[in-house]
């Protein structure tokens, strides 16, 4: 049976209440601004009104994420860029909250956010598997990365290329553990143990990890590569199967915000929608070209003889009218299909070569589905 309780307590409050009732019980706690919590069969929800967005403060995430939301025309606006707080106005009731990426997954675990941008990492290691952080859209298109293990390429690591050669090493073990050092306390240990290496140690650190087989305090390191220039200018090499994870930019959510608190499921849906758009139409151009024939139904058949040309769904086939001896004939039509930026010119190529004449070319902005699968997906996630 369902169990409600409503509890007094400071509005940036995210500590844990330890109270246990069975019937309605109201507490007040020294504070001048106060809001209202809700308890639900042990889960913790502040009843504030406003829904809460959180964003990287700073560096290539922040600005990334930031460009993103303002190509989906969701430009954040802060008054003052020393303050943590900022709206989208074309949300209504909507705060935007800066954080460390690290923050934003633990003030969603806690309530204090609903929803948030971050990296795929990042939700790894510091939601833990945590079933209320929910992924709303997994592939941002930025701050690609991965996760991985790199090792001397020197010395006893010379010929080992391998995650299975490096466990197979008979220099580990209980007295001689391999040393890794990683900012990753979670997702490592749990990588070594998933991947069945019993005999490891993990030291752990913020920056600068490449040094650390070097200076002897490591035996490998676990950490972000992009493009792995940083592993080779200090002599280390990633193995075969060392990949934790692939991570990028991502949208997530918490699960009890999205089924409690009121508008964050439609405001989620809207930026989904307006998230696929853009990134849907990212690389894609709108080429429309006139091509003379007898009728729609032939010059489509020529359109859709060459692969490249077919679109989205298929090409969209209009007369083009003009006068002539007075009377009105359609003796060109016009087309429109959607192409990928990597096959432009071998398309235009192969309109010329079936007729087609007056090429003009536009970038897409966005593509709207009739729904996106994504949203169907969050709402099975949800058992909604």
């Amino acid at each position: 049976m369902a169990v409600t309780m409503w509890i007094m307590q400071p509005r940036l409050s995210s500590l844990p209440l330890p109270i246990s009732v069975k019937s309605p019980v109201w507490c007040c706690y020294a504070s001048q601004s106060l809001s209202q919590v809700a308890v639900v069969n042990g889960s913790t929800i502040s009843e504030r009104e406003e829904i809460r967005l959180g964003l990287p403060s700073k560096g290539r995430m922040s600005a990334d994420t930031l460009e993103l939301l303002k190509n989906c025309q969701l430009s954040v606006k802060q008054v003052n860029p020393r303050q943590y707080v900022a709206e989208i106005p074309q949300l209504a009731n909507l705060e935007v909250w800066f954080q460390r990426p690290k923050d934003i997954v633990r003030k969603l675990l806690s309530g204090d956010l609903d929803l948030g941008f971050v990296g795929l990492d990042t939700v790894g290691e510091h939601g833990q598997g945590d079933e209320d952080l929910v992924i709303v859209h997994e592939a941002l298109d930025y701050g690609d990365c991965h996760l991985a293990l790199a090792i001397p390429q020197y010395g006893i690591f010379k010929n080992v290329n391998s995650l299975k050669e490096l466990a197979e090493m008979p220099q580990w073990t209980e007295e001689n553990p391999l040393r890794v050092a990683t900012g990753f306390n979670y997702l490592g240990p749990k990588f070594m143990r998933d991947n069945g290496l019993k005999h490891v140690t993990f030291s752990t650190a913020d920056g600068a990890l490449e040094a650390a087989p070097a200076m002897g305090i490591a035996d490998a390191i676990l950490d972000l590569v992009s493009s792995g220039t940083t592993l080779r200018e200090n002599n280390l090499k990633e193995i075969e199967g060392g990949t934790v994870l692939e991570s990028q930019g991502v949208f997530v959510a918490s699960r009890k915000s999205l089924i409690q608190r009121k508008g964050v499921l439609e405001t989620t849906h809207e930026m989904l929608e307006r998230l696929e758009a853009h990134l849907r139409a990212i690389g894609q151009f709108t080429v429309v070209a006139n091509m003379r024939g007898s009728s729609a139904e032939e010059v489509a058949e020529r359109i859709l003889s060459q692969p490249s040309l077919s679109g989205l769904q298929g090409p969209t086939i209009s007369p083009v009218f003009c006068k002539r001896d007075g009377k009105v004939t359609a003796d060109y039509y016009a087309i429109v299909i959607c192409v990928p930026k990597k096959a432009l010119y071998k398309s235009i190529q192969q309109l010329r070569a079936i007729g087609g004449s007056g090429v003009l070319v536009s970038p897409l902005t966005y593509i709207f589905d009739e729904e996106t699968p994504r949203w169907r997906k969050l709402l099975s996630k949800l058992g909604l």
